[in-house]
């Protein structure tokens, strides 16, 4: 049983020894050059302007999770698609094919729910929060009131 520790032990030194190994010798083969422009928070060809700190809109991110959730999909389904014949030929295909139609059913539904919620729309339009709402009039003692 210590000897299964000691595997690990044994492993994981040498994958700390060689990844100081590579960086070292990264470190002695390549230019050691820095200048004003190498030192710029940036080095991607754009000019920096203003700050770092600004708030991003949230269609960002909702973007991203659908794509994820999506691109998640496809790799779950590509192994049970490899191993799709195998499992006709055992006679667990119609299992299988169901099982993957009620998980891309559940992905649809997804799908068609963050549509219908308009988050797929790049512009999404807003109520304009300085419209002004005219208050309903309210029955009081039988003449119409204005609520305030």
């Amino acid at each position: 049983m210590q000897f299964d520790y000691a595997n690990v032990l044994v492993f994981l030194g040498l994958g700390l020894a060689l990844c100081g190994l590579m960086m070292g010798l990264g470190s002695l083969v390549r230019p050691a050059n820095p200048e004003k422009a190498k030192l710029a928070t940036y080095e991607c060809g754009e000019v920096v302007h203003g700050d770092s700190w600004i708030n991003f809109n949230i269609r960002f991110y909702v973007m991203a999770l659908v794509f994820v959730i999506f691109d998640v999909e496809v790799a779950f389904i590509y192994p049970v698609v490899t191993v799709f014949k195998s499992w006709v030929s055992e006679g667990r295909g119609l299992f299988a094919l169901v099982e993957i139609a009620i998980f891309i059913g559940i992905l649809v539904f997804g799908l068609v729910y963050v549509w219908a919620k308009g988050d797929i729309s790049w512009v999404k339009r807003v109520a304009d929060p300085r419209a002004r709402v005219e208050p309903a009039p309210v029955a009081v003692g039988g003449k119409a009131h204005v609520a305030d």
